[in-house]
């Protein structure tokens, strides 16, 4: 027929989330301007209590459009929309949103080596600068008391690698065609993840330094939050693969959506690896 399709490349449909989601991303920085501008007001309304408010509704404006987006997305790939052309497309995209995950992680690297390899920094003259630094030439600062990091680190690190076995097995299992063998897999990944975000928060709570008052503090709780923030995304994108999986979804030559999710579970533990040896275990002694 004169409207069949004969291409292999998928022409989505009209989609509203792209100006949903610049619009709520817009409103979430007003929010952020105002709420670090407290002295500022609008309508009668003072600042920080509006940029709380203006953040909130940014924030849980741009969630709901990631929901719904991805939702189209998979409605799609169940549909046959995906066709092979497709997905090496998705792949590629898969790989340059890890390889700018790389280059966001290096920003913390360079700080938290650049403070320890060269205490004597050229900002040390402000007096704020050095205080924080504590005794220049010295890292970790003079009373700061680091983490042990054959404690909860290493517990953390076991975790990590163990989840990355079992996410393979899954990954595996869907080579293979076992459903069964997918979603144990996918529940194991699951539970250590939440394990490991679960023993990051007792560790923070046990914390002998803070975030502010000490460059060591900045730069640890940066490096290692923001590795505990991917985490947490990468446990839900993994939940979301194995509700995916109850529904019957993903086959042997057909599961990017579970492929996507491994990788960056990947990613995530080798960076750990690199703060455990770097952060935990070099510069903490």
């Amino acid at each position: 027929m004169a409207g069949d399709v004969k291409h292999d490349f998928h022409l989505v449909n009209p989609s509203p989330w792209p100006a949903v989601g610049s619009l709520a991303v817009l409103i979430m920085m007003i929010g952020a301007v105002f709420s670090m501008k407290p002295q500022a007001t609008l309508f009668g309304i003072e600042g920080a209590s509006f940029g709380h408010w203006m953040f909130g509704l940014g924030l849980l404006s741009l969630l709901y459009t990631m929901f719904s987006w991805w939702k189209d997305v998979v409605k799609e790939a169940e549909q046959g929309d995906h066709k092979p052309v497709v997905r090496i497309g998705l792949r590629y995209g898969m790989i340059l949103f890890i390889a700018s995950e790389v280059m966001f992680f290096a920003a913390w690297f360079w700080a938290f080596f650049n403070f320890s390899l060269y205490p004597h920094h050229p900002a040390a003259d402000i007096s704020v600068f050095w205080d924080s630094l504590g005794t220049a030439g010295v890292w970790p600062p003079e009373g700061i008391e680091t983490f042990d990091p054959w404690h909860l680190p290493f517990m953390n690190t076991l975790i990590l690698l163990l989840s990355g076995t079992t996410v393979t097995w899954a990954h595996h299992a869907i080579m293979h065609g076992d459903r069964d063998g997918l979603k144990k897999g996918l529940w194991l990944t699951v539970i250590l993840g939440a394990f490991f975000t679960c023993v990051q928060v007792y560790e923070y709570s046990h914390a002998a330094f803070g975030f502010a008052g000490s460059v060591y503090g900045a730069t640890f709780f940066m490096a290692t939050g923001f590795h505990g923030f991917h985490v947490l995304v990468g446990t839900i994108f993994l939940a979301v693969c194995l509700g995916r999986a109850y529904k019957g979804h993903f086959t042997p030559d057909h599961h990017f959506g579970f492929e996507a999710a491994a990788w960056y579970w990947h990613f995530v533990d080798v960076v750990w690896l690199f703060l455990f040896i770097c952060v935990y275990i070099w510069g903490g002694q």
